[in-house]
């Protein structure tokens, strides 16, 4: 049968054999052929749609392991974003600016993905300048999982006062006075600021709608077809889910989604998993929206949060008879699960009570898993191993490996965490971000750290030994990440009999300047086939624009993972690449885009 599309004159990496091809034939949605040009061409049809790669490179589409994409989008519209802001002048000049426009009683967000050392000052904002961008709209910043800074408002929005008590784990900092400063420090979990953050005011569902929908098509500029979302504080299931399983029911997802699901009671967490065992299954849904299991939070007393400003918290004594009746529940359900776990301390407790419970419900093939894993030992990750289990790493490190080599020194920070060793004794591995509230979504980062084993801010963490190369670091981004959500096979490779999903690059991947890399991004992203991001020389295949609401959103008018424009970039190719009207009245413009799904229609393409 004659392909649907075909994609050629390119350099497509298979992450099979052979390991680079010309073209790809997609028909139904699936990857028909690969080949050399005048192999797929045989397969061209009077209505084939026809893609000229121009000699660029193609990757299967960037699965991320760990995000939280269903609760980020949410709040994407409301949020500053200031991923990749070069400098901290930027950052409080589009705080000033958004400010002032921001409506009450809403506030300014400044919700994770940046980190000091990226900018060219090398520090934090102080409170004063925070209230001196914003005087009178509440201000937020959170900065990982350590703090987060108040301005004067959004103290008096929130509540707090000379009288507040501190709350359990959190600290709320007071002048000598007694008055509340606005900084509000972890201690030694994060629960203080996303409580804090949670009393602000939600978009209403239409806007939610609207934010799910550009935040996707924000992680399809980047080539992410695909995410496993880890649930989250304060993201209840079923209720919170309502909006992307409208989308979902309305074929508007432009990523396919295998969606965990976090508990969010305290010591109410057996309770919660045996209502969602009953509810739902893992693997209910289809190739867009599934559930894949339990976690990342399992049991709250297993909390481990990587605060490197702190010292390592121990788990509580009462984890492991909370811990193994969740496990019980799950294993007995044939429910995979995934645990947060940053400390090889902590591990060693957890895998204690797994091997218990295994020993009475065998786990046999259940794909369970740890996340994070920045410290743990050989021994550990034999028993993972032995186990089954599999390890989901992040590039937290390359957030706050600074914080961590001033605490625990740099020979310890070489192996935080030990991928190298993780692959030598075959332990399946998939790579992420753990997105958005402390590194971010950029896919491109992430594989710049898995290469070079720098920071953001140019730390060199890793030696060679614990570094990858290019394409065992795309490999984990894709058919490694396929294992955790047990779709091996069926994505992650260009390869027959796979989701036609793909990304065409800004730049050679596999030879440009490790530099570069974290400067990437799809000029063409597809998913089952279906055009799902363009730009460029693409962005005639580019799907309709969205508008942005609400009006005053952030990200209308700077977008989410902030770049500099180059000046040489015509005026007409930045609005392609945006896909909204240049705004004149701006000194600086962001590189952004919206979403949308985008139906190929064959009458435009046909030869």
């Amino acid at each position: 049968m004659p392909a649907d599309t075909i994609l050629y004159n390119a350099r497509i990496a298979t992450n099979g054999v052979p390991s680079f091809v010309e073209a790809v034939a997609i028909t139904d949605g699936k990857i028909t052929a690969i080949g050399s040009d005048r192999e797929i061409f045989r397969l061209r049809g009077p209505l084939t749609g026809l893609f000229n790669a121009n000699g660029r490179t193609v990757i299967p589409g960037l699965n991320d392991s760990h995000m939280h994409p269903i609760r980020a989008g949410l709040s994407y519209n409301m949020e500053l974003r200031w991923d990749g802001v070069p400098s901290l002048a930027d950052a409080l000049r589009t705080l000033k600016e958004q400010a002032a426009r921001t409506p009450a009683p809403q506030w300014v967000r400044v919700i994770g993905g940046w980190t000091e050392f990226q900018f060219a000052e090398r520090r934090l904002p102080t409170l004063d300048e925070i209230n001196a961008a914003a005087p009178n709209t509440p201000v937020f910043v959170l900065h990982l999982y350590d703090s987060a800074l108040l301005n004067a408002a959004a103290l008096r929005a929130v509540g707090y006062t000379k009288n507040t008590p501190n709350p359990p784990g959190g600290e709320i900092q007071h002048d000598k006075n007694g008055n509340p400063t606005g900084l509000l420090i972890a201690k030694p979990n994060a629960n203080i600021l996303y409580s804090t953050l949670a009393k602000g005011p939600k978009l209403p569902p239409s806007d939610q709608a609207n934010s799910t929908r550009l935040f996707m098509r924000e992680l399809n500029r980047f080539g992410l077809t695909s995410v496993i979302d880890a649930g989250g504080g304060f993201q209840n299931y079923p209720d919170d889910y309502a909006v992307i399983e409208e989308l979902h029911r309305s074929g508007e997802l432009t990523l396919r989604f295998a969606a965990n699901l976090f508990t969010q009671h305290p010591r109410g967490e057996l309770a919660d998993f045996q209502n969602w065992t009953k509810m739902t299954k893992p693997g209910a849904g289809d190739d867009f929206y599934r559930v894949n299991g339990a976690g990342e939070m399992l049991v709250f007393s297993a909390a481990d949060f990587e605060d490197f400003l702190q010292v390592r918290p121990d788990v509580a004594p009462v984890m492991e008879a909370e811990l193994k009746a969740v496990i019980r529940q799950l294993a007995a359900n044939r429910w995979p699960f995934r645990l947060h776990a940053t400390y090889d301390e902590t591990i060693t407790r957890v895998l204690n009570v797994y091997e218990e419970v295994n020993r009475e419900i065998p786990f046999d093939g259940l794909h369970w898993f740890f996340d994070h894993c920045e410290t743990i030992s050989d021994r550990n990750i034999e028993r993972v191993r032995a186990l089954g289990g599999g390890i989901a790493v992040q590039d937290r490190m390359a957030f706050q490996g600074e914080y961590f080599v001033d605490r625990y020194g740099r020979r310890q920070a070489e192996r935080t965490p030990p991928i190298r060793r993780m692959l030598e004794l075959g332990v399946p591995v998939g790579a992420g971000t753990d997105a958005t509230r402390v590194s971010s979504y950029n896919p491109f980062v992430s594989l710049y750290w898995l290469v070079t084993g720098n920071t953001v801010g140019g730390l060199n963490l890793y030696p060679e030994n614990n570094r990858l190369d290019r394409m065992e670091a795309l490999r984990l981004y894709t058919v490694g990440s396929s294992w955790f959500s047990s779709e091996e096979g069926k994505k992650g490779a260009i390869a027959p009999g796979q989701l036609a999903d793909l990304a065409v690059l800004s730049a050679d991947y596999f030879s440009i300047p490790d530099e570069e890399i974290k400067g990437l991004e799809s000029v063409l992203t597809m998913v089952g086939g279906k055009v799902v991001y363009a730009s460029g020389a693409f962005s005639k295949h580019a799907p309709p624009p969205l508008p942005v609401s609400p009006d005053w959103s952030p990200i209308k008018h700077y977008g989410g993972y902030q770049e500099r424009q180059d000046s040489s970039v015509s005026t007409a190719d930045r609005a392609a690449r945006s896909m909204i009207e240049p705004e004149a009245d701006h000194k600086h413009r962001w590189v952004f885009g919206e979403a949308g799904m985008w139906s190929l229609g064959c009458d435009c393409f046909a030869f």
